[in-house]
């Protein structure tokens, strides 16, 4: 399971971008951290066409399978719907990971349980 952003553990960090102009605050072969939505999709096409590393917030399974062939790295999701997500992540065979935001340790079994490829603590996310 990944993790990112617990006290333990060392762990690549999310920054929050809002723009294009944001990505150059980052440092260089940042990890960026974007919301799936209509408004972002000129951020989304740049960050691809430009080989970037970045990760998408999701609200829908619809929205996930987006994500996907928009070449996101890491899928981020609420935990409601992160075992639908995740099911249907192995059987498609995607290449971006599923995550689940969670806020303290009493979820990281729960989400070990049902098989999700890692969790984003609080910490983990950079706004830029």
């Amino acid at each position: 399971m990944l993790i990112f952003g617990h006290s333990f553990l060392a762990s690549e960090r999310f920054y929050h971008i809002s723009s294009i102009d944001s990505i150059e605050l980052t440092p260089s072969s940042s990890l960026l951290f974007l919301e799936f939505d209509e408004k972002n999709l000129d951020i989304i096409s740049y960050m691809q066409e430009n080989g970037l590393n970045f990760a998408l917030e999701v609200s829908s399974l619809k929205e996930a399978l987006f994500a996907e062939r928009l070449s996101a790295k890491y899928i981020i999701c609420k935990n409601d719907i992160a075992k639908s997500i995740q099911d249907r992540a192995e059987h498609y065979l995607f290449d971006a990971k599923i995550l689940c935001r969670i806020e303290d340790d009493s979820q990281l079994e729960v989400l070990a349980a049902e098989g999700i490829d890692g969790v984003v603590y609080s910490e983990a996310i950079i706004k830029v």
